[in-house]
């Protein structure tokens, strides 16, 4: 028995079961895992076409200019208001007139993070008709 070879199995791992289990594995990460959605700006619009006539009273023009800067439009005027005491300011207004509506308007240069910071001041003021203008051209 010298010099007799013998012929060895290399050794191998059983892929046949691979496919299924890395399937399982997917099938398994696409059940468990949520998506993040962003839910927008949660506002109910009017249908078109429908106008109403308001008194000038019962309307208070909220300005962000380029510079992302607040401001009252009143009597033909601009009034600066200070972020930190807009809500402040909406509250105290509300409470002199239960009817008011506030006009939001922009410039094309204000970013829209002030635009939502200043909605979500409204909102927290209290102010439910909230109405957004067109920017200028």
């Amino acid at each position: 028995m010298i010099g007799r070879r013998q012929s060895r199995v290399a050794p191998e791992i059983p892929t046949a079961s691979m496919a299924d289990i890395a399937f399982l594995l997917i099938v398994f990460f696409l059940v468990t895992t949520t998506m993040n959605q962003d839910k927008g700006l949660s506002l109910h619009l009017p249908p078109v076409g429908e106008t109403k006539e308001i008194r000038e009273k019962n309307i208070l023009n909220v300005w962000i200019n380029a510079r992302d800067q607040v401001a009252f439009f009143e009597n033909e005027q601009l009034t600066p208001v200070p972020f930190a005491e807009l809500k402040g300011r909406i509250e105290g207004r509300l409470q002199e007139n239960e009817n008011l509506i506030v006009s939001l308007k922009t410039e094309r240069g204000a970013t829209y993070r002030t635009f939502v910071d200043v909605l979500d001041e409204l909102k927290l003021a209290g102010a439910t008709k909230i109405s957004i203008a067109n920017p200028e051209e």
